[in-house]
This record gives structure tokens, sequence and C-alpha cells, in this order.
């Protein structure tokens, strides 16, 4: 090629896979338009902006197979078109971009990856799924799509991954899309959508993520759901869900994330044996939010017993949560958000050795079992603003790698434990608008907490508080030497008396010391009796 970019050599005529990522390029060579035999075009994570020409789509339909724009700066696509013949194409990602206006659907001949997201797109072709039958991943996220999803969706069978969410799609989900189970990850999270779920999934579903969070789904979650043995996340968080806790899903052998956050769920937690342990329930669970619902009553005694991921990492080296796709390079990550450290945090690399319990804004009463100590790869406890009583378990102290506790906002009372101060991976506490009273304890961690972490227990005293004890702190036995009785310290005096007095003269310093021990034990003798 040229300077200019604009004429090119016939020796590279011939060439059919060009990979021109990330140099810095701020327009699409020119001399491109006149390579005939290209195949793969590898465009990505360059500066380009403005407009993709359409040659891009005309030269090389027939034969193109990968062609990558994502992570540039292109607006627009010229000519607009809405369908574009390319039987051969297995890639086309145009993500990352501020690309507007209709969406251009690939009818291809083979299994393909469409990726558009991260753009403007406002529009698609209203029947868009019958024309992108051969797709196994379409990802139209975080555009500015509108209206109802239409039925032809189904009609892609070959459909492994549905991305759908960040939009304005509105109505209904069509049943088929869930009910045929075909997809393993559906997510339609951050829409308008609304109405009841499909109560039918058909058994042997694939599904291994579902993620509808922040829509207007109501009704009761669908009992089918356990027939999807594979089901690895479901998110129906923000909704309008009402049902009782869904303690059938604990029959799932793979489910690591339920989230049912900010919903009306209602009830109690029951074991299926009462207080007793359960068989096989929930033993995969890494993280389980249901924050901001109306659970009530006490926490089972036996049912934390059940949770085993989250009693030790075994031999787990912290995978991502996701799975790959048919194509061996693309690995699609499984997307969570919860409140941890008291932020809302958008987690996008999910690892598997994250662990993680979210039960606050509820009505929960009573103690807090002790059995929640045994989760000892718990990274964050969150049990605020519920109205749990009694102490905080001694058994906290088993959490080594808890990052984050929060107990705000209960009836909590007694003494913080001082084992607590164990706990060396604690960044963030909140113990704050409790009952708790006593000392603050010292050490580790707990010389990093604020006043805030404290505040609203009018018992309590110590720094961070302005609040003085008025008793000294106590010691621990490990550092403090045993105490002397009274007898051994009368014993000691007397000795050093006896010295004392030997500088007065031996006869009278010995009697004085006799006549004062004699003394001391008459008094100790009365004080007895």
């Amino acid at each position: 090629m040229d300077k200019e970019g604009d004429n090119v050599s016939p020796s590279l005529s011939n060439i059919n896979s060009l990979y021109l990522s990330s140099c810095n390029l701020t327009k699409i060579p020119g001399a491109l338009r006149y390579l005939d035999n290209v195949v793969y075009l590898d465009l990505s994570s360059n500066k380009i902006n403005g407009v993709i020409p359409s040659w891009v789509w005309e030269n090389w339909k027939d034969q193109l197979i990968s062609l990558n724009l994502s992570n540039n700066m292109f607006t627009i696509l010229e000519k607009s078109p809405s369908l574009v013949h390319m039987p051969q194409l297995e890639l086309l990602d145009l993500s990352f971009n501020r690309l507007e206006g209709n969406i251009p659907v690939p009818v291809t001949n083979v299994e393909a990856i469409l990726d558009y997201s991260n753009n403007n797109f406002s529009s698609i072709e209203p029947d868009f799924g019958k024309y992108v039958t051969n797709s196994i991943y379409l990802d139209l996220s975080k555009n500015k799509l509108n209206g109802h999803l239409p039925s032809s969706i189904c009609s892609a069978k070959q459909l492994d991954m549905l991305d759908l969410s960040y939009n304005n799609f509105s109505g209904s989900v069509p049943s088929c899309l869930i009910e045929s189970g075909e997809l393993s990850t559906l997510k339609l999270r951050e829409n308008q959508l609304h109405g009841m779920l499909p109560e039918n999934i058909q058994e042997g579903g694939m599904f291994q993520t579902i993620d509808l969070n922040g829509n207007q789904f109501e009704g009761k979650l669908p009992r089918s759901l356990s027939n999807c043995q594979d089901l690895v996340l479901l998110d129906v968080g923000n909704n309008w869900i009402v049902d009782s806790f869904p303690s059938w899903l604990g029959v799932l052998p793979q489910l690591r994330v339920p989230i049912l956050s900010s919903n009306q769920f209602n009830g109690t937690i029951r074991n299926t044996k009462g207080d007793g342990p359960s068989i096989n329930n929930f033993t995969s669970l890494q993280i389980l939010d249901l924050a901001s619902n109306n659970f009530c009553g006490n926490l089972p005694k036996g049912w934390f017993n059940e949770l085993k991921a989250m009693m030790g990492n075994g031999n787990d080296q912290g995978q991502v949560l996701g799975h790959a796709t048919n194509f061996s390079t693309r690995f699609y990550q499984d997307t969570v958000s919860i409140t941890f450290k008291g932020l809302e945090l958008s987690f996008t690399k999910m690892l598997s050795t994250f662990k993680a319990i979210d039960f606050s804004n509820n009505s929960f009463d009573g103690p807090i079992p002790e059995s929640i100590g045994r989760l000892v790869s718990l990274h964050g406890l969150n049990l605020s603003h519920n109205n749990f009583a009694g102490q905080i378990p001694s058994q906290f102290s088993n959490f080594s790698q808890l990052e984050a506790l929060d107990l705000s906002w209960n009836k909590l009372s007694g003494e913080i434990p001082q084992d607590l101060t164990s706990l060396t991976s604690l960044e963030w506490l909140d113990l704050s608008y409790n009952n708790l009273s006593g000392r603050i304890p010292r050490g580790n961690q707990f010389l990093t907490f604020s006043n805030g972490s404290f505040e609203g227990n009018v018992g309590l005293c110590g720094l961070p508080l302005s609040k003085q004890c008025s008793t000294p702190p106590s010691i621990s036995p490990s550092a403090a030497s045993p105490p002397e009785s009274n007898s051994l310290w009368q014993d000691k005096l007397g000795a050093i008396l006896l010295f004392a007095f030997v500088g007065l003269g031996f006869g009278v310093g010995f009697a004085l010391s006799l006549v004062l021990r004699l003394r001391w034990r008459i008094e100790g003798w009365l004080c007895k009796h």
C-alpha cells in the first residue's frame, strides 16, 4: 500500500487474512476495497470514526467469514442496510462503537456469532428472529432498541446465547423463548418487560444463566425451573414477584447464584426437616441475595449446615463464572450486581471463590443462628435492617476470609465478641443502631474502623467513640500475670518489713514483724467469719 493508502501492490492482491487490531488507525485504509480475496478482517481496537463504508459489505459478502470492527468510534453505516446476505459469515462484531440507526442483520448459511452491544442502535427488523436462524450467539445489549419482542425469535433454533439487556423492550416475553429451554443464556436485564413468567419449561432445559433483573415481571417463579439441572445463575431481582421462599430450587445441583432481591417474596425460610439438616439443599451456593423483600421469622438453625460450597474452598482455583460458546474463542462471562461494603457493585468478572449472603431489609427476627459460623469462606455477610435479637455469635470469628460484615439496624445486645479482632481480612464493618454495650474491642482491623461503625449503640464505649469507659480495659489471660492472693501479698510485705527493721536492731525488728503479721492474720480471719 502507498502512503495515502489508496493503491495496492499487485503482490498483496491475494491476501485473504488481514489483522490490524490495536494499530492506532484513524481511518479504514482505502486500499482495502481493492483486495478481492479477504476472508478474515480485524480492525478492532483502533480509533477509526465516521462511516463504515458500504463496500465492506458488498465487496466480500460472498466469501467473508469474520469481520471485527469492535472498539472503534464508528457512528453510522453507509446505506444502513437492514439485511445483508453473507452466506459464509461466522463472526460479525460491531460492539463498542457509536453506531446509530438500523442494525444490519446478516443472512448466513452457517452458525454465526453476532455482537452489536454497546452502541446507539435504535431499530432492528421487526421479525429479525427468522433471519438469524443459524446464529448461536446474539448480543444486542446496551442499545436503544424498543418495542415488543417478536415471537419470531423462537425460530432461531441454534441460538445458545441471547442478550437483550439494557434496552427499552416492552410487553411480555414470548413463552416459547423460555419454555423451549433450548438457550443456555438468556439475559433480558433492565428493560420494561412485564407480565407473568412462562410456566412450562421443558424437562431437560439447557439454561445455565437466566437474568431478568430490573423489569416488571409479576406472579410466582415458575416451578418448572427445577427442570433446568444445569442452571448456575438465576437473577430475578428488582421485579414485582410475589412468592414464598423457593426452597424447591435447592435440588438444582449446579445453582451457584440465586438473586431474589427487591421483590415481594414473603414468609419464612423453612427446612425440609424442620431445624434438622436437609438433604442436598443448595449445596453449590456461593451467593444468596434475598435483600429487600418481606421475609420474616427466625432463620432455621440447620439450614446453613447444607451450604457446603460456603464452608471451604476445597480444590476450587477460582474459575470465572460463565460458559464457552461453540466457538472456542468466545467465553461468555456472567455478571452479578450485589450490595458489598455498603455499595451497589456490579461484578463483571465473577470468580467461583467469591462467597456472599445478603438478607438485609427484611423482617427476620430471633437470634442469629450460630451455624452461620460454619460458612468459613464467606467474603460478605449482610443481615442489616431486620429484627435480629440476642448476642453476636462468637462463631463469627471463624470467618477468616470475611471482608464485609453488616449487622446494623437490628436489636442485637450484649458485648461485641473480643474474638472478632481475629478477622484480619475484615475491611468494612457496620454494627450501628443496635443495643450493644460494653467496651469496643481493640486490635487488628478494629483499629481502622470509624465512629460510624458503632454509632447508635448507647451502651458502647471506647475508641473510636468519644464516650470513654468507666472501667479500665480488660486484659486477656495470656497477656496478664495471675492475680496474687491476699495471704501471698501479706507474706511478701511481711518479709520486706522484716528486712527493713533489721536496721533498727535484729531483736526489735523481728518482734515488730511478728506482731504485724499476727494482726493481718486476725483481720483476715474476722473478714471471713
